[in-house]
Parts: structure tokens; sequence; C-alpha cells
């Protein structure tokens, strides 16, 4: 037997999709996402209560306590994650979950696709919301050349700095940049980038997308400083600048 022949007995790793803070599948969510999702029985998840509430939003028809959840997160080690592939190598598929939004995006869940795709595995990503490609679209910001940095540092100095460097590639190469803090952060972030960013350069904040409390507005700098801000703490918030 070929590997190709081989792979096709393999099953199929599911990135799914969730709902970004709230119960409001059926307007975030295709049907047919649902429907998948309703039909495995296995789960590789960021959170275990997230997900079994998740799956009972979604009306799993497998009394949630038979369901098998296994943990992938930022502390899982790399000797584990083949284990969580076992399923698969067996020929049933399983389905991957982030806390919010899609997996594999910011997120844990590409360590696994990566290893997935050495063994052979199909990796099959549905669609659902992003919050990165979502603040993008209704930024009015460059949507052809643009960067995702994930967390910027947590210590001031380094912070600031690193707000400089990417102002300067934004500036320079006319490339759009994104962002995300830790929610508790958000406050201290906005503050940097309006003390720390020239007036002219375009800031986007993006804020509960999705929700029913979305907030997506783009201002210069200067502005942004003219303004009452709005209250991001603990508030799902990504950040985009265009210098």
């Amino acid at each position: 037997m070929t590997d190709s022949q081989k792979n096709t007995q393999y099953g199929i790793l599911y990135f799914i999709p969730v709902t970004m803070g709230s119960d409001n599948t059926n307007r975030v969510l295709p049907p047919d996402v649902i429907k998948i999702t309703q039909s495995l029985n296995e789960f590789i998840v960021e959170n275990e209560k997230t997900a079994r509430h998740f799956l009972t939003t979604i009306q799993h028809p497998m009394p949630i306590r038979e369901i098998q959840l296994k943990t992938l997160d930022k502390r899982t080690e790399d000797k584990v994650l083949p284990d969580l592939l076992s399923t698969l190598l067996e020929g049933n598929d399983v389905g991957l979950m982030s806390e919010a939004g899609c997996p594999g995006i910011a997120d844990p869940g590409a360590r696994l696709a990566a290893l997935a795709h050495k063994k052979g595995i199909r990796v099959a990503p549905l669609v659902g919301p992003s919050s990165i490609l979502l603040s993008l679209m209704a930024s009015g910001l460059n949507g052809q050349r643009f960067s995702f940095l994930g967390y910027l540092p947590a210590e001031r100095a380094a912070r600031v700095q690193q707000l400089k460097v990417l102002e300067h590639r934004a500036k320079t190469y006319n490339e759009t940049q994104i962002f995300i803090e830790t929610p508790f952060r958000n406050q201290h972030m906005l503050e940097a980038i309006l003390a720390h960013c020239d007036s002219e350069t375009t800031l986007c904040i993006a804020c509960n997308i999705s929700l029913e409390k979305e907030f997506i507005v783009t201002k210069r700098i200067r502005a942004w400083k003219q303004t009452a801000l709005p209250d991001l703490h603990k508030q799902p918030t990504v950040f985009l600048i265009l210098a």
C-alpha cells in the first residue's frame, strides 16, 4: 500500500469555528458547519467548559458527558501532540475548536495542523468568524498588504519600541499592522498608541466583533485624541494601524 493510499484511510481534522462571545450561532455559522460538528464525537479543545457550552448550544445529539474532549492550549507540550492525533490515524474524524472564533489563528491549533500535515492527515477548515479578518474588512485600511503580529510586548518600554517599529513598517510598505492585547490591558495599549504614534497615523479599533455591542471605528490619531475614547477594558479588541 502506498502512502497516498494509506492516507485516504485517516480521519479528517476539522477546524471548527465558534462564536466570539455569545450564542448567536445561526447568525455567524453556516448550517453545514453545525451539521458537521453535530456528527463528531471527539474534539480537541482549548477550553473544555467553553466547548461543552458550544456543543450544548448547537444541540449536539450525543449526551455531552459522552463526547470525548482532549485539551490543546498554550501550555500543551509538543510531545503530547501525537497522542491528540491517534483517533485520526485510526480513521475517525475529529474536530478542533478554539475558545473563540477560528482555530489556528493566534491559537495553539496551528501546531497540531502542522503535525497533521506531516503525517498526511487532511486538515479541513470550516467557514466562520475570524476577528482578525473581519476587523480588516471593516477598517478601510489596506486589505491587500497586511501583517498580523499577535500580542505586542507587555513591558511598557518594549511595547512602545514595537509600536514605533510597526508604524515605520506601515509607512514604508503601505502595510496594515494588526495586533491584539490581553483584554485587561487593552486600555493601556490604546493609551500607548495615542501617546507614541504620529498624529497622522490611522488607527482602527475593532471591539466585540459579531456581538451585540460591536464597535469598529477608524480615525487618525489626532482625531482619536479629540473624542471620548471607548471603554475597552476586558473587551475582545483588535487594533489596526496604517501610517
